[in-house]
């Protein structure tokens, strides 16, 4: 790999996920010295320049931060021959389409775009043909997506006020091994994280809105075991990875049937043993229903034995 010039380029939704491909990457590429950088918002862009500088084989990235690159010219194109879009429907709903038309337009003419999700709705297929010809499509069933080996569960609280001391019912067997909590939104995270704090429950939580050296070491906590419990907003439901965590519990049932699966693949990684726990107000039920029909799954109620399932 004496030739430094970069070679594909992966872009991803979110930071932590951007970093863990890098890592990947440099573990599987460790005895060819292959040189992967990860170009993500929120670190040193003099860094960036640095590292590109220098030549990177691979480089992985949140869209922003990889376009700014590009555009200053550190980060040369002309021998890209491979872009993978990783959680592509996420990278291309309206908050990025823009960004990643942008880093397109710069890429060779022959350049091979792998398209990747767990779910692709027909409109982000669709939008697909502004940069593929003739793709190839591995498509797996929606009934076959929810993960073999996870079991998933309800519990009715009925009213929004009661889901705060179900949780603390159920603190001890979050900390049986690892446990991720879902909110829709940072305002609830960031209250749902002091609330358990003032009743003296040990949690973590991240969101979007942290510093990246905070987020960094979240995470690097988490991965480590350090912490056990993390409270935080759909910027935690793609692609992470995580092998200790076995519990997800979705606070707030997701906003769209899509980021439903992508949350509870968080727990039972590569065929291990997971269960989601969803917290269920009377208004929720026809959502839960709703996801039941879309990915043809049951959800039951959730056994009293549930520490002995994880």
């Amino acid at each position: 790999m004496a030739d430094r010039e970069t070679q594909a380029l992966v872009l991803s939704p979110t930071r932590e996920l951007a970093t863990q491909i890098q890592s990947v990457i440099l573990a599987l590429g460790d005895y060819m010295s292959v040189q992967c950088h990860a170009c993500i918002g929120g670190t040193s862009i003099g860094e960036d320049i640095k590292k590109l500088d220098y030549g990177q084989h691979i480089v992985s990235g949140t869209p922003g931060r990889v376009a700014d690159m590009i555009r200053r010219t550190n980060l040369r194109t002309r021998s890209i021959k491979m872009l993978v879009l990783d959680e592509a429907d996420e990278l291309l709903n309206q908050g990025f389409k823009e960004q990643i038309y942008d880093v397109y337009r710069y890429l060779p003419p022959g350049t091979q775009v792998v398209v990747v999700s767990a779910t692709l709705p027909y409109d982000v297929l669709d939008m697909t043909s502004k940069f593929m010809t003739d793709p190839i499509r591995i498509l797996v069933k929606r009934d076959e997506l929810t993960l073999e080996g996870l079991k998933q569960y309800f519990i009715a609280v009925e009213k929004e006020d009661w889901k705060f001391d179900t949780l603390c019912d159920l603190y001890d067997t979050l900390t049986i091994t690892q446990a991720v909590i879902f909110c829709n939104t940072r305002r609830k995270v960031d209250w749902l994280t002091d609330k358990m704090r003032e009743a003296n429950f040990t949690v973590a939580s991240m969101h979007g809105e942290m510093q990246q050296k905070e987020r960094e070491s979240i995470m690097q906590d988490f991965r480590q075991g350090n912490s056990r419990v993390l409270i935080t907003t759909d910027i935690w439901a793609r692609g992470i990875d995580v092998q200790q965590v076995s519990l997800v519990i979705n606070y707030d049932l997701p906003t769209n049937r899509e980021n439903y699966i992508h949350r509870i693949g968080r727990s039972g990684r590569f065929g291990r043993k997971g269960v989601a726990i969803n917290f269920v107000t009377t208004d929720d039920v026809r959502i839960l229903r709703d996801i039941e029909q879309y990915y043809s799954t049951q959800i039951d109620e959730m056994p009293m034995n549930v520490s002995e399932l994880i």
